[in-house]
């Protein structure tokens, strides 16, 4: 019985532990401004632009937006991994702008430059990524907007299918399906056990991280479920995943797939690890981005709604 108590005691210890490092995530400053803006200026004849949107709880969100001169009438935005910031997918970036496409490249909240107390995986990330996409069809109207994430990136892109229909089509690479599953697996990784740890003996520690994480913060730390953001959307989802991902098993993705075969389409690429894909395959992973969004290019509908509550008029794509 003293054993089960001091196991108990640390489960809650090791809940409030695993929520604050969840939320309150390590920043990784940007170091290569002056890189990117020389080869966008050299290779794309283009200017770096910074960009910034207000979220609905007024944090400031920024990011940096490229027009290529040989611009094809289409937007990209790329989203980064945790912990990373907007210049972990600027390669991404420069494979769009040599095809043509404007590329959007903004800081996830509570990473980089953009503000916000808090990373919420997907929570508030949604409507944060539906300021973007309006940001975009306001600053520089495109025919069509897609979307590339990978890993957290990836999941907070297909969250955001929940608020925002206005994507032509998104890409994804690496995402996780629901955060409680996830959390099975973060769980049971530092003791190098399968997700049954975490499923059974770490349940305790995952049920402290997500009541403290309600009772201090008011975040759900559960509730993300990219998944359902999938299932209730008629965007065209592309997935990739590796096969050998050892961070984000390519379960997450097949169950994704397995759950809207109608918009969905999955590649598993062999002997790719996390987020390898492009690595692993560099020319079909070219092939393959280019030709999904190439073929989802239809110019969405655009209409003028008038917002009652605001009496504002506000232009919206794909109503």
């Amino acid at each position: 019985m003293a054993g089960c108590a001091v196991y108990l005691a640390l489960a809650v210890l090791a809940g409030i532990l695993i929520a604050d490092a969840s939320l309150k995530l390590r920043r990784l400053p940007l170091r290569h401004r002056q890189v990117f803006a020389a080869i966008v200026h050299n290779n794309f004849r283009a200017e770096l632009q910074d960009a910034s949107i207000t979220a609905a709880d007024g944090a400031v969100l920024k990011g940096w937006y490229v027009h290529p001169h040989d611009y094809n009438g289409n937007t990209v935005i790329l989203l980064h991994g945790i912990t990373d910031n907007r210049e972990g997918v600027a390669g991404y970036g420069q494979l769009l702008l040599a095809h043509g496409y404007a590329v959007l490249l903004p800081d996830a909240r509570r990473h980089g430059e953009s503000g916000g107390e808090l990373a919420t995986y997907g929570l508030e990330e949604a409507d944060d990524i539906h300021r973007w996409v309006s940001w975009v069809y306001a600053h520089d109207p495109p025919q069509c907007v897609y979307g590339f994430g990978e890993s957290y990136g990836a999941a907070l892109m297909l969250q955001s299918l929940a608020v925002e229909n206005r994507f032509c089509a998104v890409a994804v690479e690496s995402p996780f399906s629901t955060a409680r599953a996830m959390s099975y697996e973060r769980v049971s990784g530092p003791l190098h056990l399968q997700s049954w740890f975490g499923r059974t003996l770490g349940r305790p520690a995952i049920w402290s991280a997500e009541v403290y994480a309600r009772l201090r913060y008011g975040i759900e730390l559960l509730r993300p479920s990219p998944l359902e953001a999938v299932t209730h959307s008629t965007v065209p989802v592309l997935l990739i995943h590796g096969e050998e991902d050892r961070s984000i098993a390519p379960f997450h993705s097949q169950w994704i797939a397995n759950a809207a075969p109608g918009h969905v389409q999955l590649w598993l690429v062999p002997h790719a690890g996390h987020t390898m894909a492009w690595a692993a395959a560099h020319q079909e992973f070219e092939t393959r981005l280019i030709g999904w969004f190439g073929s989802h290019r239809q110019q969405r509908t655009r209409a003028q709604t008038f917002n009652m509550t605001s009496g504002l008029w506000d232009i919206r794509a794909g109503i």
